[in-house]
């Protein structure tokens, strides 16, 4: 149910088709689109790496877990209260507030993703958590499509002040998603000594990636990923400005993208229980390869079809946002329990250095043109999809040591 609700509040914030639309209609600017995975990924990357040690001092994770979820929402309700109360004004100063409550957004979703990968990591067995994966968002889908149906039209056509209903929309789904955690039952662990604070955090990180070879070469995979996901903010204004979409068209690409994450979450989340998190992750990253590449031969369709075919773009795009989750999952099955909150912190560390670049490459979109920038991002992703066969399969290892352990014969009578 958390899962759910928070999943709706998310479907009005899309992050490759509403945040960007809402800063160009504040201030159109490729540079400055590229500056949203730069704020996503510094706020979500960093200060999860200097709480991971105090997470896992805590007796009950789910408490660190709801009050990260609501705090979530509040810059998205502080956002709402500004837009409505200046009737939608546009100009260079909301835009650089907007990314810097985008960027303080992020930075509780990063504390936020950590402690949701412990507490799953804790209350969830590895061959489960894919059910987890596949039911969250398939269930999510109906209520996220009737909201998107009743309430998106209206307020992004015209976008003032729609904007800031949206927005209010957004925060209040996910305080009430941080509320039914509280309901998460939870056995205490025992008490953990309270840790010295960040440098302990740092070094622990390094030693980790020192003696981990197949986290180093996992790390190594995500630098080169996300590199090609950088491009994602711009899609809908390729759309916009070289097809000619309007406002009421950006409904249908969220449904799109929406309803093609739940569709694959129905198999993603089996296959990853069945076959294991880096086969799933192969597919993922082969599969979103597709986006870049349709969007390159979508200019070449005659009698002005491009623009009407464009939201089919979405629905590989639509593999991006469960990368993630696989890959916290993966993380966590290459560790013991204790090591948990390091390693997804060491994983959501790994995905910011690329997004330094996001602005240079909003730029260089502007000056090259789309389709030269997307070419690149589809021979990058392909590359990472090979890079996949470098990785172990836990389970593998697992049940490999279990073929070696020394039967224990049962004690007699």
């Amino acid at each position: 149910m958390h899962q759910v609700v928070l999943r709706v509040g998310w479907t009005f914030k899309t992050e490759s088709i509403l945040v960007p639309a809402f800063l160009d209609t504040v201030l159109a600017a490729g540079w400055l689109r590229g500056c949203l995975p730069l704020a996503n990924r510094l706020g979500q990357s960093i200060p999860p790496v200097f709480s991971a040690e105090r997470l896992k001092a805590m007796r009950q994770k789910k408490w660190a877990l709801a009050g990260f979820a609501a705090l979530v929402g509040l810059p998205y309700l502080t956002l709402a209260g500004l837009w409505l109360g200046t009737g939608g004004r546009k100009s260079a100063g909301v835009a650089a507030g907007f990314l810097g409550l985008q960027f303080v957004f992020y930075v509780f979703y990063g504390l936020y993703q950590v402690s949701f990968g412990t507490v799953q990591g804790k209350l969830i067995r590895p061959t489960r958590r894919g059910q987890l994966l596949w039911g969250a968002t398939f269930w999510g889908l109906f209520p996220t499509i009737l909201f998107c149906q009743w309430l998106m039209p209206g307020w992004l056509d015209p976008p003032m002040p729609g904007y800031g209903y949206l927005f209010m929309f957004v925060g209040l789904s996910l305080v009430a998603s941080g509320l039914l955690v509280c309901a998460l039952v939870e056995p205490a662990d025992q008490a953990s000594p309270e840790t010295e604070g960040p440098k302990p955090s740092v070094h622990e990180t390094i030693a980790t990636l020192r003696r981990d070879p197949n986290l180093r070469r996992l790390v190594a995979l995500i630098l080169l990923f996300y590199m090609g996901l950088i491009t994602i903010p711009h899609y809908q204004a390729f759309a916009r400005e070289q097809l000619g979409s309007k406002a009421r068209d950006l409904v249908f690409m969220v449904i799109t993208h929406t309803t093609a994450v739940s569709i694959y979450s129905l198999f993603i989340g089996p296959v990853a229980d069945r076959w294991g998190n880096r086969l799933t992750l192969r597919i993922l990253i082969l599969g979103a390869a597709i986006a870049p590449a349709y969007a390159l031969v979508l200019p070449s369709l005659a009698g002005g079809l491009s623009r009407h075919w464009f939201w089919l773009v979405f629905v590989p795009l639509a593999l991006t946002p469960l990368v993630p989750t696989i890959l916290i999952n993966y993380s966590l099955e290459m560790c013991k329990a204790a090591d948990h909150p390091r390693y997804v912190s060491t994983v959501n560390l790994a995905m910011m250095p690329p997004f330094l670049l996001s602005p240079l490459v909003g730029k260089l979109v502007d000056v090259v043109g789309f389709e030269t920038v997307s070419l690149a991002t589809c021979a990058l992703m392909l590359l990472c999809g090979v890079l996949t066969f470098w990785l172990d399969e836990p389970r593998h290892r697992a049940r490999r040591a279990a073929q070696l352990a020394p039967q224990v014969p049962p004690a007699s009578e």
